[in-house]
């Protein structure tokens, strides 16, 4: 592509990304969560791809770190539901919920803002299910370009 396209890229996905970490982290207050804000992320080197091509891209991004990041996120998700079992909580449990530690301040009582320091485990999880999505639909985006003539 044109020096233009890939300024433009190099500058939009600034942005694409910064987007799509606030989704990620707002997704318990707003609409959006891990998974939407995953997949924003996730377009963010799709932009980049149409911008340098695939073998610049995939020398940078490879299949094995995207592969690492989907699994990162797996574990983290599941971890986060297995530590309520080690408390003696039930599966899912959220222990985090009014701890008074990080995500865990009580939500003030009546219409309010929000605060991202709420919500107990459910951040944590909306990070465990970005970096999965992020992770995997990046490393199908390259899988899909790696059969065209110009991935082979």
């Amino acid at each position: 592509m044109s020096k233009i396209v890939k300024t433009a890229a190099d500058i939009l996905v600034v942005f694409i990304l910064t987007f799509g970490f606030y989704i990620v982290a707002h997704g318990h207050l707003t609409p959006g969560g891990g998974f939407q804000g995953g997949a924003v992320i996730a377009t963010g080197i799709v932009l980049l791809i149409a911008a340098y091509g695939y073998k610049a891209i995939a020398a940078r991004f490879t299949k094995e770190s995207l592969r690492s990041s989907e699994t990162l996120g797996l574990l983290i998700f599941i971890g986060t539901a297995f530590v309520a079992l080690f408390i003696g909580a039930a599966f899912f449990y959220n222990w985090l919920a009014g701890a008074g530690s990080i995500f865990g301040t009580a939500v003030a009582f009546g219409p309010n803002p929000g605060d991202l320091n709420t919500g107990g485990v459910i951040p944590l999880m909306n990070i465990a299910v970005g970096i999965e999505v992020l992770g995997a639909l990046s490393l199908i985006v390259l899988y899909m370009l790696s059969g065209t003539e110009e991935g082979a």
